[in-house]
């Protein structure tokens, strides 16, 4: 509900700020002392147009901050969070105009376009007035307000889903129908490319395997090739070049030729020989093990020329159809599917469409299910609303709800059918929209019998009311009273009056009035409690001279409110 609002240098008003309470508050007041600024004030923090002319004379901005405590369950807190915007206990919204007429909303101190905080504001509170209804005038609206009335949400839940079906299943036939032109169009193109793909045979992660084995060969390759290198030096195979193993022999029996007889291992040449012999075995070992590591090389030419050949035929195919090589598998098989959808598209269509009749079938049976469930809850809702209109004086109008068939490409998730509200106010009057047809006095009576039969399953917390009483008084004001009375006991309602009747009812009282504030006109509010209320009731009975006859007259409206 609306717990409280803040008005600051808005027309008249400088400084304001108001509590309100559960039940019915009403709003009194001369002609001109400013209860209209206090809607206008309200309308902006709903996200009403903004207009520079509702700044204070002096002022460079007007701001109104309105303060909701809505229950924890309340939508308003859904569609927060949808925007991704705090709030999971009090709702505060603000509104700041600027003379040059630019505006910023803010709701919990988040700024929000005008466009968000009008959709918040709809769901917090419902404004009826004499000239702008937002709610039960609004076309729109008619049918979940039936719905809601006397249509039991299982059957309105299954005319939704059966259409989200159709539409399902509709779109799932156009897809194929597309897929099948498609490739249709392109089926020789399909054909050379599968065929192209498919002796190919990609592999997924293929490229980083072969770009590792390609590496590898070509490292054992380069091995290969020092070892043998080295080979060819220790142990040449021309006979132009013996190599160092014959060169140690010869040079090892140069100096044996030269050692004395008898000399052995002790001549001065002995230890330079056996140097001969140890360098003549470490060759020969080393030409051992560099031949067995020749031998055990995996540095097989052949292998790292097929690596080589695979990858580049991979790398081009990619590069032909614009992507990755990781992603040549991906489209082998969609091209794949394509063809095969091709050669079997007749038969797949065939399966679509029957899908969309069968669902197309479900939704007409639950649609003309519901349409009867609604037709149904129109008649009771016109003898509801029709027994609240004799004591408003609305006993001549008559309240008619319109179910207007559509033509299939109207048809949706609320089912194949318009609703309107409707009413006629005079005898042989042909009915029209309600927007249309009413006076503003009689618009707003109207919209108070709606809400009476309709609020019920309503998110919206707080109503409020324009003058619902213009041009009445008496016994109907009476009524109006003791209606506004018995909705505010499920709703928070308040209403701007200038009936005694529908102001004894509330529960709470204020009145606005004009004060002068050196020399200007500022526009004040005050709470109406015990005698202070009894004068206010007075003067609104009697007018500025109040009678005795006038009291007592406030006293028995009183009384009558204590008794109810």
């Amino acid at each position: 509900m609306l717990s409280a609002i803040s008005i600051r240098d808005v027309v008249l008003i400088d400084r304001l700020d108001l509590t309100f309470g559960d039940g019915l508050t009403v709003l009194t007041g001369e002609t001109g002392a400013g209860k209209s600024i206090l809607l206008d004030s309200l309308g902006l923090a709903l996200g009403v147009r903004a207009d520079s002319g509702l700044i204070r004379a002096g002022q460079e901005q007007a701001a109104v901050t309105a303060f909701f405590t809505p229950p924890p369950a309340h939508p308003a807190f859904a569609l927060l969070a949808e925007q991704g915007l705090e709030g999971d206990e009090d709702i505060v919204i603000r509104r700041v105009v600027s003379r040059d007429g630019r505006s910023r909303a803010f709701v919990n101190d988040q700024p929000v376009s005008a466009g968000l905080l009008r959709r918040l504001a709809a769901l917090l509170v419902e404004v009826q007035g004499q000239h702008d209804q937002i709610g039960l005038a609004d076309p729109a609206a008619h049918g979940p307000l039936l719905d809601g009335f006397g249509v039991t949400p299982a059957l309105t839940s299954a005319v939704a889903a059966a259409w989200t079906t159709w539409r399902t299943e509709t779109t799932a036939l156009d897809a194929a129908r597309r897929a099948m032109a498609e490739a249709a169009r392109d089926e020789e193109w399909l054909r050379h490319t599968v065929d192209e793909l498919g002796k190919l045979r990609p592999e997924p992660g293929e490229e980083t395997r072969l770009a590792e084995t390609r590496h590898a060969m070509q490292q054992a390759v380069r091995r290969a090739e020092g070892i043998a290198a080295a080979l060819a030096e220790i142990a040449p195979r021309e006979r132009r070049n013996p190599g160092p193993a014959a060169a140690l022999r010869a040079a090892a029996r140069g100096l044996q030729r030269l050692v004395p007889a008898g000399e052995g291992e002790t001549g001065p040449l002995a230890p330079a020989m056996a140097a001969l012999d140890r360098a003549e075995e470490a060759l020969a070992e080393a030409e051992t093990l560099l031949s067995r590591l020749g031998q055990e090389a995996d540095a097989d030419p052949r292998v790292l020329e097929q690596a080589e050949e695979r990858l580049f035929a991979l790398r081009a195919a990619a590069r032909k159809h614009g992507i990755a090589v990781d992603e040549l598998p991906a489209l082998q098989d969609e091209l794949s599917a394509r063809l095969a959808a091709l050669d079997s598209g007749t038969a797949g269509v065939a399966e679509r469409v029957a899908a969309v009749a069968a669902a197309r079938k479900l939704y007409v049976v639950r649609a003309e299910a519901l349409s009867a469930a609604r037709t149904e809850a129109a008649r009771n809702l016109e003898a509801a609303i029709s027994a609240e209109l004799p004591p408003l004086r609305l006993d001549k109008t008559r309240f008619v709800v319109e179910l207007l068939p559509l033509d299939e490409a109207g048809w949706g998730a609320r089912g194949a059918e318009a609703v309107r509200f409707l009413i006629a106010t005079n005898p042989g009057q042909a009915p029209g929209p309600i927007e249309r047809i009413a006076s503003g006095g009689e618009l707003s009576r109207l919209m108070l019998a709606l809400k009476l039969v309709l609020s019920r399953g309503s998110p919206v917390g707080t109503l409020v009311f324009d003058e619902v009483d213009s041009g009445i008084g008496g016994a109907t004001a009476a009524a109006v009273g003791e209606r506004l009375a018995r909705l505010a006991q499920g709703i928070q309602l308040l209403t701007v009056t200038h009936s005694p009747q529908v102001a004894a009812r509330g529960d709470a009282h204020l009145r606005v009035a004009k004060a002068l504030d050196g020399e200007r006109s500022v526009t004040r509010v005050e709470a109406m409690t015990g005698n202070a209320r009894r004068e206010e009731l007075a003067r609104m009975l009697s007018g500025e001279q109040v009678t005795e006859a006038a009291r007592a007259a406030a006293d028995s409206l009183l009384g009558n409110r204590a008794r109810v």
